[in-house]
């Protein structure tokens, strides 16, 4: 079985949107987003690789393949071309969230967003939450 490359490591996550993030505009709505999700997950924010930012973790098993590891609940990345958003769960509800969202891609695993004041705050926060639940719920195992 292949390792995840993608680990929680020790980064300084402020300095990694300083050098990373291209441009006033994805710098600004980066440091907006560490508030954002930090304030709606309650966890700090952590660097997960080289390039995101995450915030929580879970331990996953996969039910289809003997892979499992720990995965960040909600995190992003300001990528050149677009902020990734590692928000989306497909839990019930999100879709229509995400028809209230705003103006976005969607990916196989996140949304991409050109700049936060294209989305609903609000509906993104819900997603954030909705998120962090579902995944609570299926990975987390709770004392009996």
């Amino acid at each position: 079985m292949a390792e995840l490359k993608t680990k929680q490591n020790n980064a300084d996550v402020k300095e990694f949107i300083n050098i990373y993030a291209e441009g006033d505009q994805k710098k600004n709505d980066s440091f907006e987003l560490l508030k954002l999700m930090k304030e709606v997950s309650g966890f700090e924010p952590k660097m997960w690789g080289d390039t995101i930012i995450g915030f929580g973790s879970y331990h996953y098993k996969s039910e289809r393949s003997s892979q499992e590891g720990d995965w960040l609940l909600v995190g992003f990345s300001p990528r050149k071309s677009a902020i990734s958003l590692y928000v989306y769960s497909g839990c019930a509800g999100q879709e229509d969230m995400l028809k209230e969202l705003g103006k976005f891609k969607m990916g196989k695993a996140c949304i991409y967003i050109k700049k936060l004041s294209d989305i609903n705050q609000d509906i993104l926060k819900k997603i954030i939450k909705s998120t962090i639940d579902h995944l609570q719920s299926k990975h987390i195992k709770k004392a009996d």
